[in-house]
């Protein structure tokens, strides 16, 4: 590697997703934007060609499913130093004006980690510490506000940083990297407690305390405990055993069945479903639209984790979303969580009423 240089690449924009998802993204990006073409890319990281004249007067393709964030791209440092390569950073932003400074390592492997490492903050350090004169001081990796502008440091490599922007205009935006991440608490049994947290965060979705909400597949656990910690009255359904701990909570109740095993009209009793099996999404979708289309249950919202079997079935989410909205619920958003693997959140609600307004909450 040379010491260092940089490259300025303004006809790009730029995707980070989960390690594996790269061919889903570009085919998304494709199916909607035929005119743009994919460019240098590695696991985890995407870049795009725009093509002449390209609008930049909305964030690019902000609201897709398999990218975590995405943003213009201004250039990459490749550097041995990054006392060297900060300043290198700071000669591609030039006079663009920001508010925030994220930096962050892409997904290289099957990772649900944090992407803000101890590296990439140390490398977030030196680009403040060769912050030039004329700008004041940044606050590094903290959620921005919406509508605030976000100077984004990925380190594709250790020696390898891509620099880009974007606007903060929706929750996954406002993080560093669009992973809505915190630590697993002690008490969780299992790690669906974070894919629960970063599904409410994302969605928004006002699942209220003293709400009830039906869990189909909630065992062990951790799951039904995150929206038990929020003051959730939650019946899990599930013929496998749940934690012993979730169930002395006094606010769950395990029904030991299959969801379809379960009269419909006992749905009534439900103001959410959330749902996440290990089956196929086919599978999930008939079991929902059977509970959800029957006289007098007044499901308001959903919340459903569908399994991606295999990467091709990344194709059939347009057609998932739409059948979605053919049982009332008109509005209808899918994310892949990288709190999650390889599968993708569908957050449904029937009126936009239902969704929380306001920020992130990170307890």
């Amino acid at each position: 590697m040379k010491t260092c240089e940089s490259e300025p690449s303004n006809p790009f924009a730029f995707a980070t997703c989960q390690a594996g998802a790269e061919t889903a993204l570009k085919a998304e990006v494709a199916q909607l934007e035929p005119d743009i073409r994919a460019a240098f890319s590695r696991p985890g990281f995407v870049t795009f060609k725009l093509p002449a004249g390209y609008s930049r007067s909305s964030p690019f393709h902000s609201h897709s499913v398999f990218a975590q964030t995405t943003g213009w791209s201004l250039g990459s440092v490749h550097c041995d130093s990054t006392t060297v390569g900060a300043a290198q950073v700071w000669d591609l932003v030039q006079n663009q004006r920001v508010h925030h400074l994220h930096t962050w390592q892409r997904n290289s492997r099957k990772s649900r980690l944090n992407p803000v490492t101890p590296l990439a903050s140390a490398i977030g350090q030196q680009l403040l510490a060769g912050l030039p004169s004329d700008r004041a001081s940044l606050p590094l990796n903290q959620i921005a506000q919406r509508g605030q502008q976000v100077l984004d440091c990925v380190l594709v490599e250790p020696g390898e940083w891509w620099i880009g922007s974007h606007v903060a205009n929706n929750v996954p935006s406002r993080w560093p990297g669009g992973v809505i991440h915190r630590d697993l608490p002690a008490h969780a049994v299992s790690r669906a407690y974070l894919k629960m947290w970063a599904a409410l965060q994302w969605s928004g979705i006002s699942i209220a305390p003293g709400d009830r909400c039906v869990e189909l597949g909630s065992a062990p656990g951790g799951s039904s405990q995150a929206l038990l910690d929020r003051g959730v009255q939650v019946t899990g359904i599930d013929p496998a055993e749940m934690d012993e701990t979730v169930l002395a909570h006094p606010d769950f109740t395990h029904l030991r069945m299959r969801g379809a095993e379960l009269k419909r009209r006992a749905f009534r009793a439900f103001r959410w479903l959330v749902a996440d099996a290990n089956v196929a999404p086919k599978h999930t979708l008939d079991t929902v639209e059977q509970i959800v289309t029957y006289p007098g249950v007044p499901i308001r919202g959903l919340l459903l984790t569908l399994k991606l079997l295999q990467w091709d079935l990344a194709t059939q989410v347009p057609a998932w979303m739409e059948r979605i909205r053919s049982w009332g619920y008109r509005h209808v958003r899918a994310r892949q969580l990288a709190s999650g693997g390889q599968e993708i959140c569908i957050a449904a609600m029937r009126h936009r009423s239902l969704k929380r307004v306001g920020g992130p909450r990170r307890s």
